[in-house]
């Protein structure tokens, strides 16, 4: 198994880096929370998980140990593979996602594409012993007045968008112009398609 990956970031797009370890450059598939801690020409160091198929190798990166674990327990649950696993990760953080499956919040879960309602059901059942509870001590109150205010997939696409080297200005000009696509969406908007909308949209001004 490959635990971690570190080195310079030699590129980054809107679901991979690429961090160059040893002359050889590792493709690692992120969500756009952890694509957001990166910048080309610095180091990193980026948990990982090696997802091996008959035609592929895959290495899906995380920015920590935590999101890691999670992404691997997620997949014990029947029906989840690596791509469902990571979708959820970067809807919700593994805390949140802790606290959706031990307060069967099956609101908080349809809110990742490709999960129904009977799939949240059958997550919560099957994922309720393995997770295990949320570990930081926020509250379902603090929870629910942070989603007053802001969107939260604004500031995740905003800082994306920064992290591949964009000007702030030209990243919330970016988020305004894709916001419409994101308010058409139903539940918490997916951010791959935002962040390819708005690098179409900084492309096009360009």
């Amino acid at each position: 198994m490959i635990a971690f990956v570190s080195g310079p970031v030699a590129a980054l797009g809107p679901t991979s880096a690429v961090v160059e370890v040893g002359g050889i450059g590792m493709a690692v598939q992120c969500t756009p929370h952890t694509l957001s801690t990166l910048r080309i020409g610095e180091q990193a160091r980026i948990a990982t998980s090696l997802v091996v198929r008959e035609d592929s190798l895959t290495l899906y990166g995380f920015a920590d140990d935590d999101e890691r674990q999670t992404f691997e327990l997620l997949q014990t649950a029947s029906g989840v593979g690596p791509r469902l696993a990571q979708a959820m990760l970067a809807t919700l953080s593994p805390d949140a996602l802790r606290l959706a499956v031990s307060t069967a919040d099956e609101k908080a879960l349809t809110a990742v594409p490709g999960i129904g309602k009977k799939g949240a059901q059958k997550l919560i059942l099957e994922l309720k012993d393995r997770l295990g509870q949320p570990l930081g001590t926020g509250t379902l109150g603090a929870q629910r007045r942070a989603a007053a205010g802001p969107p939260p997939w604004t500031e995740q696409l905003h800082t994306a968008l920064v992290g591949l080297g964009y000007q702030p200005r030209e990243a919330e000009e970016a988020v305004e112009a894709v916001t419409p696509q994101a308010e058409a969406q139903e539940g918490v908007p997916e951010i791959g398609p935002l962040l390819r909308a708005a690098l179409q949209t900084l492309n096009r001004t360009k």
